[in-house]
């Protein structure tokens, strides 16, 4: 009976694809719909940690990760000031899988990745399709969906995976709108220089400046800094803008923010949350990734937390079937983890916003005696949540 169960993905980023991969590889009959017309992802970077490295382990595309990346061997995040002046080398533990500690890759290497495994394990993918109309009354075995070609289906679960802006949420949890963190992020892509091999984190007044290789030839240097509300740049100013934001930033940063022109592979978007309250499910409808939890980017935990959501989903519904008491489970047994991320995030943003000299000062000394041990801390924490939830595969 379990093989039968019919699911619907309702959106194909990484949580979306992650979750039909760990369910069609489980013997649910997946579909997955995405609005875009063809496979179209930002081609930014993303670092991803061990927690998040053993979740795509689990999802059965590490390899493929591993080798389109970049590794970061000794997990080593080395933290400078503005000016490129030491602060403290800070070192990431390793998956429990003994992948790297730390991996970057571009997003779009990700997608492409799942992608290839979705059409492997042959799951049903519709593009340029949305959910137009979704009924699933309290104590229904299933879901009514139409959708915007005007077909409709029944579906024993509808999986809510389309982001911060999720089209299902409010049919879940109500009118709930992303909340706007204060923060600007401005990313780019560059050559890597062959010595460049680390992870550097900058630490300036009132502004953060990443760089993280992504591929043997490409790394990609992202920046937080406060913006005001609402605030609205011109796609073509972006290069220009992120070269004035960050202007004061020497040290290893220089070089890229120089390379700064018009023709710059430039991203820039507004930092927002979500904070779903439980229950996240609703009949047959359940949320997960950015639909329920979005993150700040400040602990690099956003994409770990989908894949997560998608292996212990797919875990819980192969054992204990689909059904009410399992999707209220499933919530109660994320929710708690996924504030955690948010929570320790969102401190690290502010920690690194903070706006005059003598304060940020007193941050690093604070950060050369401790940061480690933090470091330590929030991943022994990951493990303390994770640990009963994420068994090995039989």
């Amino acid at each position: 009976m379990m093989q039968a169960a019919r699911v619907l993905i309702v959106g194909a980023g990484i949580a979306g694809c992650s979750a039909a991969i760990a369910l069609a590889d489980r013997g649910f009959r997946v579909t997955l719909v995405e609005k875009q017309a063809e496979w179209r992802f930002q081609s930014s970077g993303i670092f991803i940690y061990g927690n998040g490295l053993e979740a795509l382990r689990r999802v059965g595309v590490l390899p493929e990760i591993l080798q389109a990346g970049f590794s970061i061997e000794d997990g080593r995040n080395v933290y400078l000031d503005h000016h490129g002046e030491p602060i403290v080398d800070v070192f990431y533990p390793r998956s429990s899988g003994g992948a790297a500690p730390i991996v970057g890759i571009r997003r779009a290497e990700m997608h492409r990745i799942l992608a290839a495994r979705l059409d492997a394990l042959g799951v049903e993918i519709r593009l340029a399709t949305t959910v137009t109309k979704i009924e699933s009354p309290e104590g229904s075995d299933c879901a009514e969906v139409v959708f915007s070609d005007g077909t409709a289906q029944r579906f024993d679960l509808v999986v809510g995976a389309d982001g911060i802006r999720s089209q299902l949420r409010e049919a879940v949890a109500g009118p709930i709108a992303p909340r706007y963190t204060g923060f600007g992020v401005w990313r780019s892509v560059h050559e890597r220089p062959r010595e460049l091999d680390a992870k550097i984190m900058m630490m300036g007044i009132g502004k953060r400046l990443g760089i993280m290789p992504i591929s043997d030839d490409r790394l990609y240097i992202f920046g937080t800094v406060s913006e005001p509300a609402g605030r609205w740049y011109p796609k073509e100013d972006w290069p220009a803008r992120m070269r004035e934001r960050f202007a004061e930033f020497g040290g290893p940063a220089r070089q890229f923010l120089d390379q700064l022109d018009a023709g710059s592979e430039v991203l820039y978007t507004a930092v927002e949350e979500v904070q779903a309250p439980l229950p996240w499910h609703a009949g047959r409808v359940l949320l997960i990734g950015d639909a329920a939890h979005a993150s700040t980017p400040f602990m690099g935990q956003g994409g770990a937390m989908a894949v997560e959501d998608a292996v212990v989903l797919a875990d819980m519904l192969a054992r204990d079937g689909i059904g009410e008491a399992t999707l209220r489970a499933f919530g109660e047994r994320r929710f708690p983890m996924c504030r955690f991320v948010q929570d320790a995030s969102r401190r690290v943003g502010e920690a690194g916003a903070l706006e005059d000299a003598e304060s940020c000062a007193r941050r690093n000394a604070a950060m050369r005696e401790g940061a480690q041990q933090q470091v330590d801390a929030f991943y022994g924490q990951l493990a303390g949540f994770a640990a009963p939830h994420m068994p090995e595969p039989a």
